[in-house]
């Protein structure tokens, strides 16, 4: 018996850390897929259609008799959610992805959490009272990482050299990737993709309150999502031979990207949401920034710079204050049994996950 109550303490840590290892060579392996001449279009419709075929089944068996039946406003939400994280979102990283760098896509992604933040305020979601200190402390947690991101674009510094990479070449590196004008439009497709990230989350928070089945939601967003960005992959994409892909790399990232960012980060995450809470499972994303910086500098040679490693560790700090403020929230609302008028999003709530099971928190 203590050795499974022991192992219900440690089971959320652990699937975390595996999850931010599986998003770490998701940012790996897209850019060495995409730097091979993968387009980005296509991928996203191959990860998609590999998520919604994986994760059929089990939502057709474990919710076969949970599952509610589909009306025209949650089909229309749906419809949405598919647009804004697999077509948008999606394709807004690879291309960031791709014109900047693995680690500097994944740390400057840290701004998510201040983002929806602010677009909960503007939507009225988010209570704000100024005396209080943890008002106070996501206000300031959310200007600080603003700060660290304009830090991360508009200072680089000196190149720093880790020990495995002190006699690698940069010139490969530098060459056309990190071009100024295509770093700039690559840092932007970057922020755009965190703002559709944030409304998916948003509006992900609604649709469960009237379709509170997780993995069928899933999957109908990942085939809606198939089926959208084909779409736009086909009038996007007129070379036939972008569709070909054989047993290699580009494969493997479409399977790898499908089954573990779209199909078992989703269920694992809305498991965590549910014991621990949506402010645990970010607290862990600053783990894939490291993962990927260290990594990107080993497997793909990528240059790492001073002003980049300050911001993103101002990010980092904003993240971190931010979080503790919407963990006092957490706490207050636990605490307390009155209900407010006002919806707040369930990043600061536990009362929407009482009563339609975990929230989704999603990644690229």
């Amino acid at each position: 018996m203590e050795l499974a109550g022991t192992w219900r303490k440690v089971m959320p840590y652990m699937a975390m850390v595996f999850l931010q290892f599986g998003f770490a060579g998701m940012f790996l392996i897209s850019v060495a897929s995409l730097r091979q001449g993968m387009s980005h279009y296509v991928l996203v419709v191959y990860r998609n259609v590999v998520a919604a075929i994986v994760m059929a089944p089990f939502a057709l068996w474990f919710e076969r008799k949970t599952r509610p039946k589909m009306s025209l406003p949650v089909f229309i939400k749906i419809l949405a959610l598919g647009l804004l994280e697999p077509v948008l979102d999606q394709n807004f990283i690879y291309m960031g992805v791709n014109s900047t760098s693995a680690s500097f896509s994944s740390a400057l992604t840290n701004i998510l959490p201040a983002l929806t933040f602010v677009n909960a305020i503007i939507l009225r979601m988010e209570r704000i009272v100024i005396k209080e200190r943890r008002s106070q402390a996501k206000i300031a947690g959310t200007a600080i990482t603003v700060c660290g991101a304009l830090l991360m674009i508009l200072f680089k510094g000196p190149i720093i050299n880790f020990p495995w990479s002190k006699h690698a070449s940069h010139a490969v590196s530098d060459s056309g990737v990190h071009n100024s004008g295509h770093w700039l439009m690559g840092t932007f497709m970057i922020l755009l993709s965190c703002f559709c990230w944030s409304a998916f989350f948003i509006l992900q928070s609604y649709t469960l309150r009237s379709y509170p089945s997780e993995l069928s939601l899933t999957t109908l967003i990942c085939a809606m999502g198939a089926t959208e960005s084909g779409a736009v992959a086909l009038v996007m994409e007129r070379d036939t031979k972008a569709w070909s892909i054989g047993f290699d790399m580009r494969l493997f990232t479409a399977i790898y990207s499908g089954i573990m960012c779209s199909g078992v980060a989703y269920y694992v995450q809305g498991i965590v949401i549910k014991d621990r809470g949506p402010v645990f499972v970010t607290a862990f994303s600053p783990l894939c920034m490291i993962l990927v910086t260290v990594l990107g500098s080993f497997i793909l040679s990528e240059v790492v710079t001073l002003g980049r490693l300050i911001g993103a560790t101002v990010i980092v700090v904003g993240l971190y204050a931010l979080i503790w403020g919407k963990n006092k929230d957490h706490v207050k609302s636990q605490n307390s049994f009155d209900k407010h008028d006002t919806f707040e999003l369930p990043f600061s709530t536990s009362a929407v996950n009482n009563t339609t099971g975990p929230v989704l928190a999603t990644s690229i």
